[in-house]
């Protein structure tokens, strides 16, 4: 099988809330579809091992924030590369209660769709929630970002627990042998010397061991001591 058919199927970048009684979280996913019209539905991929799928299944609703390009990667990493059960990922984060008492998300986001669960699919690893849209507004400007932007614009790393995760490619993929490289432990981002990481003070040329020890991974917040040497 070619899985590169595969990667050629377009995605957007979305945030996913749940919840209630006051337990919430939200994350990152790409696997949404709106499935019908009249009703309308949304089809939305989770993770089994994601607190969020353990929050939808026991509330019967979810909520999905539609991210704009301008989204910086410490947010989506926030979102992307953070268990809720470790922490709060709506603490600082701009919301609003929507008509099913879930939080919807505001910053960096243009529009939100909620929806009550109306059936599942079992697919192994994940579970499809069909649910039944019963709000949608726009809440902001610009321009939706996609996985393909994420990936090639904004440099952002695919988490083991995505449904679009290809296991035997990240593998298999050749590393660059370069001493000076260093990769996140969390997120896979790796630390390009020749880039530098300019957005968090970090000039182009400036080696990983002359990066201040405050310095943190620029998509999970990771700490410098997580960072592993690329062989």
């Amino acid at each position: 099988m070619n899985r590169a058919a595969l990667h050629k199927i377009s995605y957007g970048l979305y945030i996913v809330t749940s919840g209630q009684d006051g337990k919430f979280n939200g994350q990152i996913a790409n696997s949404i579809v709106q499935a019908t019209s009249r009703p309308a539905t949304l089809a939305i991929c989770i993770n089994r091992e994601n607190y969020t799928y353990e929050l939808i299944r026991q509330s019967r609703k979810f909520i999905v924030s539609i991210i704009s390009e301008a989204a910086p990667m410490t947010f989506i990493g926030l979102f992307g590369f953070k268990s809720g059960r470790d922490v709060d990922k709506l603490k600082d984060v701009k919301t609003k209660t929507g008509v099913t008492g879930v939080p919807i998300v505001l910053d960096y986001s243009i529009g939100f769709i909620e929806a009550e669960v109306q059936g599942e699919l079992d697919c192994g690893t994940h579970t499809i929630f069909v649910g039944k849209v019963v709000e949608a507004d726009l809440t902001g400007e610009g321009q939706p970002m996609t996985y393909d932007y994420y990936h090639n614009v904004k440099g952002g790393k695919s988490p083991k627990s995505a449904p679009t995760f290809d296991q035997e490619a990240a593998a298999a993929k050749p590393k660059v042998k370069s001493a000076a490289r260093y990769v996140c432990s969390v997120c896979g981002y790796v630390y390009d010397p020749e880039k530098g990481d300019p957005d968090n003070g970090v000039v182009p040329g400036t080696s990983f061991e002359d990066i201040p020890d405050s310095w943190t991974c620029p998509i999970c917040t990771a700490e410098k001591s997580q960072f592993e040497k690329e062989q």
